[in-house]
């Protein structure tokens, strides 16, 4: 199993990644750079990675527990997973060239902003849960 310690460093990772991301993607000629570009791809890379840790070796442990209160969460993480994988391929169809990981598509800058800033929202809100309920929550059945 994964230990917390590497969990942290992902969610770390992560939001590194999207802080840098987020002051890059200001500046509209920055979009278009190479190194943008797969500073972004290596987001979307470490998100879907890591909700596929959680939800195999987090979520997947809780749903064989008899509490339907912890089963309640394991569910609510998966869903939750469901999400944000689905907001992450209509971003990247919208967003990303589907040739290749070399640029980005963005005709209105402003629409890019937006989508970004919920994208990294929700990512974040969801690395908030799992640090205050879930990984307390798994801890506390070992």
């Amino acid at each position: 199993m994964i230990t917390y310690e590497k969990l942290n460093e992902q969610n770390h990772h992560i939001t590194e990644l999207s802080n840098i991301l987020h002051y890059l993607f200001k500046d509209r000629s920055m979009c278009d750079t190479k190194s943008c570009c797969d500073i972004f791809h290596n987001y979307v890379d470490l998100v879907k990675q890591h909700v596929d840790t959680v939800d195999k070796q987090l979520c997947s442990e809780l749903l064989k527990n008899q509490d339907e209160k912890i089963n309640g969460v394991a569910k609510n993480f998966l869903s939750g997973s469901v999400e944000i994988k689905k907001i992450l391929k209509e971003f990247t169809k919208q967003w990303c060239p589907s040739s290749a990981k070399s640029g980005l598509k963005i005709k209105v800058h402003g629409d890019f902003l937006q989508d970004t800033d919920r994208l990294f929202d929700l990512v974040l809100r969801r690395i908030i849960d799992e640090t205050e309920h879930l990984y307390p929550l798994v801890r506390s059945l070992t």
